[in-house]
């Protein structure tokens, strides 16, 4: 992946998505030969020459301050999260650390799991930015025991199970709602993390071995994902829609714990009951196993 490149196709396709008529702007007669802004009125909005604007978007961002990239954010309209990559791509233009340092490879420690598994009556889960499931409570694991399958990559991973595994798309009923959110995710996190081998490595398996992949990607969004609903098609419970909440865990740069819920006295709590039974009978296997853990950013 080239930092110019995702500069320049970024901003290009945000300055697509706003028209003049959005933006505040005169519309003028006559066919417009491109879609959105054109890069002199983005200029004219972010209060910059069109010759400086122009070399930002050919990915020249690496020596504009703090206040141009927040103009041109609010010339594009940007959300909090395109906000924060385009700090983040800026970032990597100038070869500046990213906005959370890397911490060493190693187990998760033993008190995040003791809370992890404190989680008793919610499936819940602790990943990284590339989607990899580094640890998971009882329930947790049976939620997600489609990826748990023999042979799997390990760490398992969101993303490759997603697109690469026929079961991917079975599990994940509402397809492209999941495909856009997981796909956001680790364009999120390609801008936090340009440094990133492993993540290099699984964009690069991903943009080769699926076309989906490949045309999501290619849209450049990226989103926050701290909260909201989730549908599944589960093999032994049938379909389910839980709500999630996903927390950071300050200690520990890079890794997100999700907990999955639903309101008592519904259907979808009393899923998460027959869940709970059937993982008792299948009796799997302990969710904090080393070879769940042995990873992380």
């Amino acid at each position: 992946m080239s930092t110019e490149s995702d500069i320049r196709e970024f901003l290009a396709s945000r300055r697509a998505k706003i028209t003049p008529q959005q933006a505040g702007l005169p519309a003028f007669g006559g066919n417009r030969r491109v879609p959105g802004l054109r890069r002199e009125e983005v200029a004219l909005l972010a209060g910059v020459s069109i010759d400086y604007y122009v070399r930002l978007e050919r990915g020249h961002l690496g020596g504009a301050s703090e206040e141009v990239l927040d103009s041109v954010a609010n010339a594009l309209q940007l959300d909090d999260a395109e906000r924060a990559h385009l700090h983040d791509l800026a970032r990597a233009a100038a070869k500046r650390p990213a906005r959370r340092a890397r911490r060493p490879r190693g187990p998760l420690p033993d008190s995040v799991l003791r809370v992890l598994n404190s989680i008793g009556d919610c499936p819940a889960f602790i990943r990284n930015g590339r989607l990899d499931i580094l640890a998971t409570n009882a329930l947790g694991r049976a939620l997600y025991s489609p990826l748990y399958t023999s042979g799997a990559h390990q760490p398992v991973n969101i993303a490759r199970f997603q697109f690469l595994d026929p079961a991917g798309r079975d599990f994940f009923p509402h397809w492209e709602e999941a495909v856009n959110t997981a796909v956001s995710l680790l364009r999120t996190e390609a801008g936090r993390a340009p440094g990133d081998s492993e993540l290099t490595n699984l964009i690069g398996e991903l943009v080769t071995r699926s076309d989906e992949f490949r045309t999501a990607w290619a849209k450049h969004n990226v989103r926050l994902h701290y909260t909201g609903r989730k549908a599944f098609r589960h093999p032994a419970i049938g379909e389910i829609s839980l709500d999630f909440d996903a927390m950071e865990l300050p200690a520990h740069p890079g890794l997100t714990l999700t907990a999955y819920s639903a309101p008592p006295h519904t259907p979808e709590h009393d899923k998460i009951q027959l869940l709970a039974a059937w993982a008792a009978t299948e009796n799997a296997p302990s969710p904090s196993s080393p070879a769940s853990t042995d990873r992380q950013e």
